[in-house]
C-alpha cells in the first residue's frame, strides 16, 4: 500500500507496562485517545486532521515511501485550532505503515507509532508520550 490518503481511526494507549489480565476495565483504561485522521496527500506532503467530538488538530507532515527494506513511515505535526478551543497545542506524530502479510486474509492497513504532546496546554505538562494504531477506513 502506497496512498494513505483518506480517513483512519485513531487510538493511543498509554505505556504502561502492568498486565492487566481478565480486567476489561484495567485494559480499556489504557486508551489515551480515540479520534479520526482525515489524510489528504500530495507527492510527499500530508495535510489533514485529526478530530475527537467538537475538537480537533489540523495536521501537516511528511511521507517517506517504503524501500526494499524500510515500510512507509509518516512524521507529522498537530497544531491546535482557535476556532475549537484547541489553539496552542502541539502534538507530533510518527508512524510506519505495519507489514503487509502476503498470505493475510482481510488485512486491514494500519499506522503503527507513538506520539508525543510537544507543548503543554492546560494542566497537560509536554513530553508525555503515547503509542498508537491507526487502522484505515473502507
Amino acid at each position: 500500500m502506497t496512498d494513505i490518503g483518506g480517513k483512519w481511526t485513531y487510538r493511543s494507549f498509554h505505556n504502561d507496562p502492568t498486565p492487566v489480565g481478565d480486567d476489561a476495565d484495567k485494559a480499556l483504561g489504557l486508551i489515551f485517545a480515540e479520534a479520526e485522521f482525515s489524510f489528504e496527500i500530495s507527492g510527499t506532503s500530508l495535510t489533514g486532521t485529526i478530530r475527537w467530538g467538537h475538537d480537533g488538530l489540523n495536521l501537516k507532515g511528511t511521507i517517506q515511501p517504503a524501500t526494499a527494506t524500510t515500510p512507509l513511515s509518516v512524521q507529522i505535526v498537530g497544531t491546535g485550532r482557535s476556532d475549537i478551543g484547541t489553539e496552542g497545542w502541539e502534538y507530533d506524530y510518527n508512524a510506519c505503515l505495519a507489514h503487509q502479510w502476503p498470505n493475510g486474509i482481510n488485512q486491514v492497513p494500519a499506522l503503527v507509532g507513538s506520539v508525543i504532546r510537544a507543548k503543554p496546554h492546560g494542566s497537560a505538562p509536554a513530553g508525555y508520550v503515547a503509542s498508537f494504531i491507526a487502522v484505515k477506513q473502507p
